[in-house]
């Protein structure tokens, strides 16, 4: 069999995600003295840009780092040593965020749920009522788990924290939602809101930033947990912000370009782009699923299924990682499953720069893959998503 690869790469990772060209071209350009006016032109207009797509007249704050950098950021700005945040348990990126709350000396309890379910903002409101004494400083949500394939309902979890009249801070990872799944920071009631920007920003993994709510500046002023390089206090130095060192330039010519595609687009068009798209994913999987024997949707709660990656669970005795190593012979790259969902799921990420041609060659590969590595699995996914699309 002829092994080479000829043809365009077919990246549908949930994150890393494509680089438009018209991204790429932009970061191809001289190094530029970031005091310098063009500069700083371009510093305001991705800044105002990420707010509105966060929808927050409030503060923010970017950092050259990953997700990872503003999830730090996000704690150690607000909390102090022994403080109890409460994280709403959705896979393994919750899982991680409370990890490393422990790490920086906060104690984090989980609130349980099954992966495949998800915390419901009831069981949320009950946690709080019984927490007369207010122990819980902050409620962590991750708004769309990367790992399950599953969104998350952030504004239930605040209703619910008001009902129960409870001063937490609520905060919320947007990783792998901003720019593709509808996020309302202020409407909402998201104190910190925690955004990458490989993922629907359409960018290479590097900048991190959080949107701030006065309340949670106001809480940063008593926090006591040790900071330097992310602390919100030493970047309000001058409009803008401050920069915790020399500023990625570069980095900031892609985002000015990203930010100028999603809006001219349109935001709202760009999440039904993604709501059409994930529709069509899940119906090629359940058209792959047959009378039950070939894969499934891990999902389990329907109006939770993301819009920006599909985690679709493997039939039983059957390797994931199979499947994946089988798509890659085709050019095709998946997302795997993570910590106890290794070997089970593969995910398809299906959000940033996709079209339709795009997204039917990789749902026929998939198809192809499975055949090819022989998965069970009935006939007709690519089929289903071109009958969804044709009548959209």
């Amino acid at each position: 069999m002829n092994t080479a690869r000829q043809g365009r790469p077919f990246f549908f990772n949930p994150g890393p995600t494509n680089i438009p060209e018209r991204v790429l071209k932009a970061m191809a350009s001289p190094s530029m003295d970031f005091f310098a006016p063009e500069f700083m032109d371009i510093h305001r207009y991705c800044h105002a840009g990420l707010m509105r797509v966060l929808k927050t007249e409030q503060r923010l704050f970017i950092y050259p780092s990953t997700g990872h950098g503003a999830w730090e950021a996000s704690i150690v700005n607000v909390f102090s040593p022994g403080d109890l945040v409460l994280v709403m348990e959705s896979g393994f990126f919750s899982e991680r965020w409370a990890t490393m709350a422990e790490h920086l000396g906060v104690r984090a309890e989980t609130l349980p749920a099954d992966w495949d379910q998800g915390v419901t903002a009831e069981a949320l409101q009950a946690r709080l009522e019984a927490d007369t004494g207010h122990e819980i400083k902050g409620v962590l949500a991750v708004h769309n788990e990367t790992a399950t394939g599953m969104t998350h309902p952030v504004a239930g979890y605040r209703k619910a924290m008001d009902a129960a009249k409870h001063p937490a801070l609520l905060m919320s990872d947007t990783i792998s939602s901003l720019g593709s799944i509808d996020f309302r920071m202020d409407e909402w009631g998201v104190d910190v809101a925690v955004g990458g920007s490989q993922k629907g920003l359409m960018l290479p993994t590097g900048l991190g930033f959080t949107g701030v709510s006065e309340k949670a500046l106001a809480a940063s002023k008593q926090a006591t947990l040790p900071r330097k390089y992310l602390d919100w206090r030493t970047l309000e130095g001058r409009e803008p912000q401050d920069f915790p060192g020399t500023v990625p330039v570069h980095m900031f010519f892609g985002l000015n370009e990203s930010l100028h595609m999603l809006e001219e687009e349109g935001l709202e068009q760009v999440f039904a782009r993604h709501t059409r798209f994930g529709e069509a994913t899940r119906r090629a999987v359940k058209a792959w699923g047959g009378a039950g024997e070939g894969p499934r949707l891990f999902c389990q709660v329907p109006d939770r299924l993301s819009n920006s990656v599909t985690a679709v669970l493997m039939p039983e005795g059957h390797d994931a990682e199979a499947l994946r190593k089988a798509a890659t012979r085709y050019n095709l790259s998946l997302g795997g499953g993570l910590t106890r969902l290794a070997g089970k799921v593969f995910r398809i990420g299906h959000l940033g720069d996709l079209n339709e041609p795009m997204l039917l060659g990789a749902l026929s590969t998939i198809e192809l893959a499975m055949r090819t590595a022989g998965i069970p699995h009935a006939s007709g996914g690519a089929e289903a998503a071109i009958a969804y699309l044709a009548d959209m």
